[in-house]
């Protein structure tokens, strides 16, 4: 008869070969891809020339007046919906139930890349994790605004 010990032991030292055999949990989202590093460098320039005065360098905004850019359905919800918040600016619209006395200006001196790096950005940046925007997406919106 094997001793207890021995049985106790042999459980022990199998525990991290189990834990081996678990399978990968996948690390994002479905239909999301990585955001490459030279996107977001360049959407970080952009946001820190055009948005940090208004939204602050955590993207927390200011309360009653810049709304914050940190989990919330404007940024991570409908990517036309956001861009055109760029290329039209925004006021009188309550984000996520509350409201902002600040008017953002249309932003839509900035090119298609610029708007859609600054948008990638700050989707991937402050705890977000969302798509890619993409200058075609960018494009597409500013045609569509010009009919």
């Amino acid at each position: 008869m094997k001793s207890p010990f021995l049985i106790v032991a042999f459980a022990l030292l199998s525990l991290p070969a189990l834990a081996q055999k678990k399978p990968a949990t996948p690390t994002s989202k479905p239909g999301t891809a990585a955001v490459s590093g030279v996107v977001l460098a360049s959407g970080k320039k952009v946001y820190t020339q055009n948005c940090l005065t208004c939204h602050m360098a955590d993207g927390g905004g200011v309360q009653n007046m810049n709304p914050p850019l940190t989990k919330t359905s404007y940024v991570l919800g409908d990517k036309t919906r956001l861009i055109n918040v760029l290329l039209n600016g925004m006021e009188d619209q309550d984000i996520d139930g509350e409201s902002y006395q600040n008017a953002m200006p249309a932003h839509d001196f900035l090119t298609d890349q610029q708007i859609a790096d600054v948008l990638t950005y700050v989707r991937n940046s402050f705890g977000n994790k969302a798509s890619a925007v993409q200058a075609a997406e960018v494009k597409t919106a500013r045609a569509a605004k010009k009919k």
